[in-house]
């Protein structure tokens, strides 16, 4: 699979609560992604964070929170991510979800380079 050098990045903002027919919210997206043939998807969990709500989300240890601030990223071609956002505005109830276009400068290799040379 190959994306082309001129491409979208999906950038999804939400909370670990976040739920989706009793399933985790990130875990739906990802999936649905994967099913879709999405290049990839990426979750990253932010240690601090609020939004809409001006909530303060925290994993400092006096102030533990279980609803940590998740951002999951794809990268594809535009058509392919604008065919998946259909898909994920049935699922997202509040969040944020951004577009950017983007360039790959790289995406896989099928021959491994040598390490330090």
């Amino acid at each position: 699979m190959q994306i082309p050098r001129d491409a979208v990045l999906l950038r999804i903002f939400l909370g670990e609560d976040d739920k989706y027919q009793g399933r985790p919210l990130c875990e739906t997206i990802v999936l649905r992604a994967r099913e879709f043939h999405l290049a990839g998807a990426t979750v990253l969990r932010g240690p601090m964070g609020f939004g809409h709500s001006s909530r303060l989300h925290t994993a400092k240890i006096l102030r533990l929170s279980e609803d940590l601030p998740l951002v999951i990223e794809i990268v594809d071609e535009k058509t392919k991510i604008d065919g998946f956002l259909p898909e994920l505005e049935k699922m997202m109830g509040s969040g944020l979800v951004t577009l950017e276009k983007v360039q790959v400068l790289q995406y896989g290799d099928n021959e491994r380079k040598p390490k330090g040379g």
